[in-house]
């Protein structure tokens, strides 16, 4: 069994704002474009355009409607999940081979692929199903973290972040050191209360979540806009005539 690093330097991880995310799927597209044309092997689609279709992907989106505490109106959440790299990762210990590891210095669960050999033990650990099996390459995969981004110094400091987050158009996916209280990401989950992922598992995942904030209520069951204060111009030439004619229907 693999066993995990004693001390992380770093707890790099995603914060990820429930109440901003639209569930467009760009992450998920940037993410599976990503992993197939760069770290290991390609993310493979079995019979893309068939009857049956069954690919892999690191990064999914489940959308899920709510009915609010108090009553209200049901609202829909858009639930982005991938591996969420935990302190105390279960998928890392099972492992027999030593293909899952975690690295000591920034916290981040890789799978050696040449040394993982599709038993599938680790995704029977996970208690968020957050590995796949490639069936095309009959070895396990997983969010990296794109770590072949974040250190990559040919490109820009911009674009030294996990593709979803570069990717997203709503700004929901935020990217840092959680083990870092003075992070932008730390503050920001001290800020919206940010919480872990079924922490009752005791895997403790650095991954945050950030709670969708309360909406806005209806008012006696009536949604009625703002009566805007109007101003009348004397109309001249043909928007007179046309003000004329539509008085009289």
């Amino acid at each position: 069994m693999t066993a995990l690093p004693e001390r992380i330097e770093r707890k790099l991880g995603l914060v990820i704002d429930l109440d901003t995310c639209v569930g467009c799927h760009a992450c998920v597209i940037s993410c599976k474009g990503w992993n197939t044309e760069n770290y290991g092997a390609p993310l493979s689609d079995m019979d893309a355009y068939g009857a049956d279709p069954v690919g892999t992907f690191l990064n999914r989106v489940h959308s899920y409607e709510i009915q609010p505490e108090g009553g209200g109106c049901a609202q829909t959440v858009h639930f982005p999940k991938s591996c969420l790299h935990c302190e105390d990762a279960p998928c890392v210990t099972v492992c027999p081979t030593g293909a899952s590891y975690k690295r000591a210095e920034d916290g981040i669960v890789l799978v050696n692929e040449d040394a993982c050999i599709g038993c599938g033990l680790c995704a029977w650990a996970c208690p968020y199903g957050a590995r796949e099996m490639d069936q095309a390459e009959g070895v396990m995969k997983k969010c990296t973290l794109c770590v072949d981004r974040i250190y990559n110094e040919n490109l820009e400091e911009v674009d030294r972040v996990p593709a979803c987050v570069r990717t997203c158009p709503a700004g929901a996916r935020h990217f840092g050191d959680l083990g870092d209280p003075d992070s932008a990401v730390s503050q920001l989950v001290a800020e919206r209360g940010g919480f872990d992922l079924m922490p009752e598992q005791g895997t403790k995942p650095v991954n945050k979540y950030l709670p969708p904030r309360p909406k806005d209520r209806l008012t006696g069951g009536v949604a009625t806009a703002p009566v805007l204060p109007t101003e009348r111009r004397d109309a001249t030439g043909f928007l007179a005539w046309l003000d004329r004619t539509l008085e009289k229907i």
